[in-house]
């Protein structure tokens, strides 16, 4: 240990590809070591587990202790040649007592316990063996570092206790060894000047040692410590990364699944609706043909102007299919239906012979004109699909769409869509119901409500979906 030398930190070596957690303790049951073991590892985690090193650092440690003993047994040489030696001791002492403390290292990182415990020994007994060795930097620094791995790689932080308390053993064995057994104080006194000083000669070197060896190996245990809690640290970093991708991608798949449901809505929509008024028109012609062709001939026109539009909007759904980056529109879609389409829809089920009857009604002047485009859009759907639906299913003559806004007892903004027609249901035409379902979910999308079936206490059917209303943005 270090008395008046102080030697080089060595940098804190880099952590091996980590697992996940091991051994974690459970707070309900957590043994009484839990608190101690925390300091060395980590409050959240005290029984967590660092995997050892990879096959390269075991070989780096090979090699590095090679090195290291290399250039340390030069050093040897070098204070020998400088005249740092003691006269009473033999010069192959401090050439054994430096290599033997550092070949152990070569396993430090495979062994980090067992390495501790033999560079305690050693560092006693090579202490007495060579007082010369002792005060070498590279004595000093191989037992810092066998005590900085123990710390850093010990994957049961129970034993390290144990090995930390017969580190202080050895740092007091060898302190009574340098002041009491071997000449070594004497030697290095010889060579001090007169005290000049509160305490006694003996008294001072002896608490200047200890403050030096605290410093130094508690040093050597802070760093430790602070690479295994770098280790945890990469490790809970790693699995935060590697649930961020996870989250990531269930995120993306639910998107492409929404998206996918969206088209499905749209596509549904769009032929329920275009088709039906083809084939209410070609059968309206069909029975006119002989005695009205102009009658006819408006029909065909009707025809003709639903499967057109019916073509340009399956196009453009499946132009979102097809295209990736949207090339040539703001969003890859092009402009979507809203309010302003309303009257249109009217207008095309009133060439179809349906008596529509459009209302708006805004509580506040301005309300729709700030409808943000996917809520228009549900609006519009909802009024297609319900008129598209009377056509199909009922015998009315008579419809009506009502578009209102208003304010709920806890002051919340609504939009609301009302078709009712005076029909009854035409037998023989029963659907698939997947045109409610899908007026529901697209209600649902938006957190609204809504309403199908039967009018109460009067003829008919009736479809309402209220909306939260937002602004756009």
């Amino acid at each position: 240990m270090p008395s008046t030398l102080t030697g080089r930190r060595p940098d804190p070596d880099t952590g091996s590809a980590l697992a996940g957690d091991e051994g974690l303790g459970d707070p309900a049951g957590t043994p009484r070591g839990a608190r101690l073991n925390a300091w060395l590892n980590d409050p959240a985690d005290p029984w967590w587990e660092r995997p050892g090193p990879t096959p390269a650092q075991l070989r780096n440690d090979v090699a590095g202790a090679l090195a290291f003993l290399v250039v340390a047994l030069a050093m040897v040489a070098v204070a020998k040649s400088m005249g740092m030696r003691y006269e009473s001791e033999e010069t192959w002492r401090a050439y054994v007592a430096t290599a033997a403390m550092i070949l152990p290292l070569a396993a430090r990182r495979r062994y980090p316990l067992a390495v501790l415990l033999a560079s305690s020994g050693l560092f006693v007994g090579l202490s007495y063996l060579s007082p010369e060795a002792a005060f070498q930097i590279a004595f000093q620094v191989a037992y810092f570092t066998a005590l900085y791995t123990a710390v850093a790689w010990a994957r049961d932080r129970r034993p390290l206790w144990i090995a930390m308390g017969l580190v202080l053993l050895a740092m007091t064995l060898w302190v009574v060894a340098y002041f009491t057994v071997t000449a070594g104080f004497e030697e290095a006194a010889a060579n001090y000047g007169e005290p000049d000083g509160p305490l006694p000669q003996l008294t001072a070197a002896v608490l200047y040692s200890a403050v030096v060896n605290l410093a130094y190996f508690g040093g050597a245990i802070l760093v430790g410590r602070s690479s295994w809690r770098g280790a945890l640290q990469r490790e809970r970093l790693a699995a935060q990364a590697a649930q961020i991708r996870e989250q990531a991608a269930e995120l993306a798949r639910r998107a492409v699944v929404d998206e996918r449901l969206r088209i499905a809505r749209e596509l549904h929509d769009v032929v329920a609706h275009h088709v039906s008024v083809i084939g209410i028109q070609a059968a309206a012609a069909r029975r006119v043909l002989p005695r009205d062709p102009g009658e006819t001939a408006q029909a065909l026109r009707t025809i003709e102007s639903s499967s057109r539009d019916a073509v340009a909007e399956m196009r453009s759904l499946l132009g979102v299919l097809r295209s990736e980056t949207g090339a040539g529109r703001e969003d890859g879609r092009a402009p979507e239906p809203g309010l302003r389409e309303l009257a249109e829809l009217a207008d095309t089920h009133r060439a179809a012979g349906l008596a529509v009857t459009l209302t708006v009604v805004e509580e506040r002047e301005g309300d729709l004109l700030g409808l943000s485009g996917p809520l228009a859009l549900c609006v519009y759907r909802v009024a297609q699909e319900a008129l598209a639906n009377v056509r199909r299913h009922s015998t009315a003559a008579r419809v009506s769409v009502t578009v209102r806004t208003g304010t709920t007892a806890a002051a919340a903004r609504w939009v609301e869509v009302e078709v009712v027609d005076d029909g009854a249901p035409r037998s023989g035409t029963a659907g698939s119901g997947y045109g409610l379902r899908g007026l529901r979910e697209r209600v649902q999308l938006h957190s609204g409500e809504a309403e199908i079936g039967p009018r109460e206490g009067a003829r008919g059917w009736r479809v309402r979906a209220r909306l939260p209303l937002r602004s756009a943005s």
